[in-house]
């Protein structure tokens, strides 16, 4: 046998299940392979979605600009809006309130970050809140959003927003999947009765359907949701479960009427037993209840969730069951799980669209070809579990870091013993304010600070280096930052007047 026999590419891939990680995938290999591949998506309509995804960072903008899409385009047909940030309350003390913004905080100075002058500053009482000089956490809740203008000057704050989108999840697979199809994939509506493995090898072969049907393919991609029928159910990949972390395993999500303008921002807010989301879009609000079975029943969770929408409920509340961690193996053998069928972390920071679309590209990154080559799947497990666990820790942060003590599950989650990745993260900023990102995590400095900051977490001192520059100096600095960021949040319109003029749904 030649190297050129052993190495065959790849050249079908079968994407099993639909919805937005389905689509996702289906949509980014093709657009990335072209026709060199034929890529077939299997779905059944008879299954239904989670769907309730509707809240993302900003790196969407990224896989959405690798398909070509157009951004007023993409917001219109999926009636979004716009987002600068999640606001969270209640979740330090009752009555506490801040905004973990996207982008940057105030104006790094030498070697230092804003925060490390800005830490000096408040110990002095010369300096407000943190978010009073970023843009985004001062713009969200006047309501002001724009894009960066193209005419911007470099060095302004309006040439740099950063912001990620609200949008329906169920238009935003209908999006993707007019797309994909128009790049030459393949649907199949069908469900997977049976799972065919090769005898020797253990690799996937086919998928049988439920009116007999056959999908053979070199690589499949399991889509499957909560059910993991291939990854999991087939192969036996392994879950690594982080109950004791993130013991919320249940959720209620409810749409309902839209009474007020949309927010350019998620909001949490911290309930007795978990958290509560409000996503505004543009016809209607998205809301949900996350929370522990240990801690409250179903029906006092329904309860809670109705008697708190801003509008009537246009629905019944949809339950979801879930255990939050990860596959031991999200590639293994020539199965590869994207989004819920690989793992699972509660939507807190609203990252499960970009795990999905994390976990495509390095797929793309990391393609193989037909001898399945051990070392790119080593590689890919390797850099996504780096991915979930970091995001995990993230999330933890939130509960860990609270003075909540009205109930079991404050008292729980206050008290638990963390990993210890979290805890020497908290010592560290708890010293003199700082915090390391190691290497690609999706999280970096800007929100580990705000999360700390907003959540109790202050510095006993700062970095000694603040004190090379002169007090006037970095006074200098804090006094004009705040002004520049007040400056130009005044030039920026209302949300809904640039969702209006820029991407209004026809129909709303």
């Amino acid at each position: 046998m030649t190297l050129q026999q052993a190495k065959r590419p790849i050249k079908t891939v079968a994407v099993i299940g639909g919805g937005t990680a389905g689509w996702m995938s289906a949509a980014a290999i093709s657009k990335s392979f072209g026709t060199d591949i034929q890529v077939q998506l299997v779905e059944s309509e008879e299954i239904g979605l989670i769907g309730v995804g509707e809240a993302t960072v900003p790196h969407i903008s990224a896989f959405n600009r690798l398909l070509g899409i157009n951004e007023a385009e993409f917001v219109r047909e999926t009636k979004g809006t716009f987002k600068l940030g999640i606001q969270f309350n209640d979740w330090g003390k009752i009555g506490d309130s801040y905004i973990h913004g996207f982008g940057t905080i105030g104006r790094d100075l030498g070697l230092m970050p804003f925060h490390q002058y800005w830490l000096k500053a408040r110990f002095a009482g010369k300096a407000k809140g943190l978010s009073q000089y970023s843009l985004n956490t001062v713009a969200a809740p006047m309501g002001k959003f724009m894009a960066p203008p193209r005419d911007a000057p470099a060095n302004s704050p309006l040439a740099e927003i950063a912001y990620a989108y609200h949008f329906d999840a169920t238009l935003y697979a209908r999006f993707l999947r007019k797309r994909a199809e128009a790049q030459g994939v393949v649907r199949t509506e069908g469900k997977v009765v049976a799972v065919n493995q090769n005898k020797e090898s253990g690799f996937v072969e086919s998928v049988t359907l439920e009116n007999g049907a056959t999908i053979t393919a070199d690589l499949f991609i399991d889509c499957t949701g909560f059910r993991a029928l291939l990854i999991e159910d087939t192969l036996h990949a392994g879950f690594e479960d982080w109950t004791h972390w993130l013991p919320c395993d249940r959720a209620l999500a409810v749409p309902c009427e839209k009474v007020a303008p949309p927010t350019p921002y998620t909001r949490s807010t911290a309930r007795s037993a978990g958290w509560q989301w409000r996503i505004p879009l543009q016809h209607r609000t998205g809301n949900g209840y996350v929370y522990s079975s240990q801690f409250t029943s179903d029906s006092e969770a329904a309860d809670l969730l109705l008697k708190s929408l801003d509008g009537r409920a246009l629905s019944d509340p949809k339950a979801i069951r879930f255990t939050t961690g990860k596959r031991r193996k999200l590639w293994d053998k020539n199965v590869v799980a994207i989004g819920l069928a690989g793992g699972f972390i509660e939507p807190l920071e609203s990252t499960a669209i970009f795990l999905i679309q994390s976990g495509i590209s390095r797929l793309v990154s990391l393609f193989p070809q037909s001898d399945f080559e051990p070392v790119l799947q080593d590689v890919y497990n390797a850099q996504m579990q780096f991915e979930y666990e970091r995001i995990r820790d993230f999330i933890i942060l939130h509960y860990h870091a609270t003075e909540r003590s009205d109930s079991q599950f404050w008292n729980y989650v206050r008290t638990m013993r963390v990993p210890d990745s979290v805890k020497s993260y908290i010592d560290l900023f708890s010293a003199n304010g700082q915090f390391f990102r190691e290497g690609t995590e999706l999280f970096g400095l800007t929100s580990w600070v705000q999360v700390m900051l907003g959540q109790g977490i202050m510095p006993r001192s700062y970095h000694p280096a603040v004190d090379w520059v002169k007090n006037e100096d970095m006074q200098a600095l804090i006094d004009h930052v705040e002004k520049v960021v007040a400056s130009n949040v005044a030039l920026m319109p209302r949300h809904e007047d640039f969702v209006a003029r820029y991407c209004a749904a026809s129909s709303i």
